[in-house]
């Protein structure tokens, strides 16, 4: 069972009481979403088109605001993500997120298309956005696809270690297209160490509200 929580820009988070943990920042789920995910990675990457491959889909944010950028830019998005426990679909309709970020009646509609969309299939939402979703454990799973940007949004370490191996990342950076990036809200000794043994040359940027830091790791050329 996962609880509603409305956090400090207004937007919402839910807490899971399986994880004992927040799924986005208490301090803003959309500002940090935004600022990693978005900011540090997609505007950062300036690739079109690009595909992008999401560790953890939770609550769809970083899908959606990854659609609402693609819509206003211009930028063709394939747009897998993997997910081993997806949400209730109550748990999906009391999230207020379109009620923020919408600015057209469609735009308040692809947010439960994302939801909606079928497993294992590829679905188009929009002419430049599609998207795989993957019904899945990410720490056994071999992707037959190549990507050029990594969402890394699971559970932070303390609570999902199997999640922030070498292994994992090992087997991520052999499927990220040469000048790829991976981000994360993480930035923890242990998963820097993992990033670097895999082959990412990493770089600490400066983190949304509540967070000191945050990390960015580079396949290069």
């Amino acid at each position: 069972m996962n609880e509603l929580r409305i956090t400090s820009d207004g937007s919402h988070t839910l807490y899971s009481n399986t994880f004992r943990e927040y799924f986005h920042s208490i301090f803003g789920a959309i500002t940090e979403s935004q600022h990693v995910f978005i900011n540090n990675g997609l505007h950062y990457l300036k690739k079109n088109p690009v595909t992008i491959f999401e560790i953890g889909f939770g609550t769809g944010l970083n899908a959606y605001l990854t659609l609402l950028y693609a819509l206003k830019n211009k930028q063709s998005v394939i747009y897998y993500a993997i997910e081993k426990y997806p949400l209730e679909a109550h748990d999906i309709l009391s999230l207020n997120y379109t009620n923020i970020l919408a600015t057209e009646s469609h735009e308040d509609e692809i947010f439960m298309q994302l939801h909606a969309a079928e497993w294992g299939k590829l679905i188009e939402i929009k002419s430049n956005f599609s998207i795989f979703k993957i019904k899945g454990d990410a720490t056994l799973f071999l992707p037959d696809f190549y990507f050029d940007l990594i969402y890394y949004d699971a559970f932070a370490p303390e609570k999902q270690p199997e999640m922030w191996t070498y292994e994992i990342f090992r087997r991520l950076y052999g499927k990220l297209n040469q000048g790829g990036i991976l981000v994360t809200y993480c930035v923890k000794g242990d998963v820097k160490r993992a990033l670097k043994k895999a082959g990412f040359n990493i770089e600490k940027l400066p983190g949304p509200p509540g967070k000191r830091e945050v990390l960015r790791a580079v396949k290069h050329c």
